[in-house]
């Protein structure tokens, strides 16, 4: 099938930004983020996030309008896009991850996507939601293929969090860590295993504060 493509509207992400702050508020006891990495004027950036809830597809519009500023898209698997389409009024395109073909194909929009000025990407590179455990997620190779296709990028590590430690209302906790860099000639197995570990550490670290000291994290509301 074709690539369900990016269709951005202003008024689609001024009332999504509205609508995912009064979500949050709603939903969670608490927002905190941990910020370590803030795009300069004018800098590209691929986020990638692990993939920990239904509440993921509206993250990166939360993150994007209150942090980075950037002139954000995002990878959604076409099933949901289907099922949701208004997602592409707010910067989301499709990929189909059965169909290897289509994959690639969503992945050079991806690629021309990031030709834009002040572009960012924002990717779940396991694929599915996955619980947040003590071992390292498992990627998808979409990622390492979007680095070595790419010059001048930031990629960015960003850690998404919920517990119910000191409430039975959740927590959630939003890690952004600092870009990283590793030898664009290693093979994309390897250069996988070694995002896969960048996003793991910062996980790790999340857990050892949140609910606990915090430190780091800046409350939201």
């Amino acid at each position: 099938m074709n690539i369900i493509p990016a269709d951005e509207s202003r008024f689609f992400i001024w009332f999504f930004d509205k609508y995912t702050k009064w979500s949050l508020k709603r939903r969670f006891k608490q927002v905190w983020v941990k910020q370590k990495y803030q795009p300069d004027h004018g800098s590209k950036t691929v986020y990638f996030l692990n993939h920990n809830s239904w509440w993921d597809g509206l993250i990166p519009l939360y993150l994007n309008e209150n942090f980075f500023r950037q002139k954000a898209r995002a990878i959604m698997e076409d099933k949901q896009m289907r099922q949701y389409s208004f997602f592409s009024k707010i910067g989301a395109f499709s990929i189909n991850l059965e169909d290897p073909k289509a994959s690639i194909s969503s992945l050079r929009y991806a690629v021309e996507s990031m030709e834009r000025d002040n572009a960012s990407l924002f990717i779940y590179p396991e694929g599915k939601i996955t619980p947040v455990s003590e071992t390292e997620p498992e990627f998808k190779k979409g990622l390492a293929w979007l680095y070595t296709q790419t010059e001048e990028i930031d990629f960015v590590p960003i850690g998404i969090y919920m517990h119910t430690l000191r409430s039975s209302k959740a927590e959630l906790y939003l890690s952004i860590g600092k870009s990283v860099n590793h030898d664009k000639q290693l093979n994309r197995n390897r250069l996988n295993e070694l995002f896969q570990q960048d996003l793991h550490r910062l996980l790790l670290e999340e857990r050892e504060v949140s609910g606990y000291s915090d430190e780091g994290f800046t409350p939201q509301f």
